[in-house]
């Protein structure tokens, strides 16, 4: 029995562009996961990075898949410019955020750092840390929020954000640079009381 071919996102693009459903159904399935956890990482509501995956998708169908230029950057990259282009819109609509809620884990992914069941004081204080990471880079601008779940959730290259974000490099580095202080400052007196272990990364509780 004959393995099934792997085709790249950019053949599948191209199948979809000649109105192959099922090209379609694996470039959703195989990219869905990673824009809608972009998506909730930046606004911290379900309901909107519901909203912007399907909105990804249906723009990706009607229009884009002729508009994509593989010489700029990976499909990936390309999907992701989409996402936060309306992430954008909607924050600028709303005005305002949801309550940040648990982000729904890929299947077979397990938590970054495990609490062992026996000590309900120390996960109880890992996860009023988790929540307080969160909040924190929520709080953060969105020019230094997206840089932030971009390279340090989804660990992009700078070249990779920057594609992304239509800008340089350079400001994805400058970006980042600020936007890690900006978080340590805010966490420095949290990590210091709440901390349940001492090599704990605030960033990893995304991953």
């Amino acid at each position: 029995m004959r393995a099934s071919p792997v085709y790249s996102d950019e053949d599948l693009l191209r199948q979809v562009g000649a109105g192959d459903a099922d090209a379609f159904t694996t470039l959703y399935r195989r990219r869905q996961a990673g824009i809608y956890r972009f998506a909730l990482q930046m606004c911290g509501s379900e309901g909107i990075a519901e909203d912007v995956t399907q909105e990804v998708f249906m723009t990706l169908v009607a229009r884009e898949s002729q508009m994509f230029d593989p010489t700029r950057g990976t499909l990936a990259s390309y999907l992701y410019g989409i996402a936060r282009n309306q992430v954008l819109r909607r924050l600028e609509k709303e005005r305002h955020f949801v309550a940040l809620v648990d982000e729904t884990m890929d299947e077979g992914h397990a938590t970054a750092h495990p609490v062992a069941e026996h000590d309900p004081l120390a996960e109880l204080a890992r996860g009023e840390l988790i929540e307080s990471v969160r909040g924190a880079v929520l709080a953060l601008p969105a020019h230094y929020r997206e840089v932030v779940v971009l390279c340090e959730l989804h660990e992009m290259s700078y070249a990779e954000a920057a594609m992304v974000l239509g800008c340089a490099v350079g400001t994805v580095r400058s970006r980042l640079h600020r936007a890690r202080a900006l978080l340590v400052e805010r966490l420095r007196e949290v990590t210091q009381t709440k901390a349940a272990t001492a090599d704990f990364d605030p960033l990893r509780c995304f991953a």
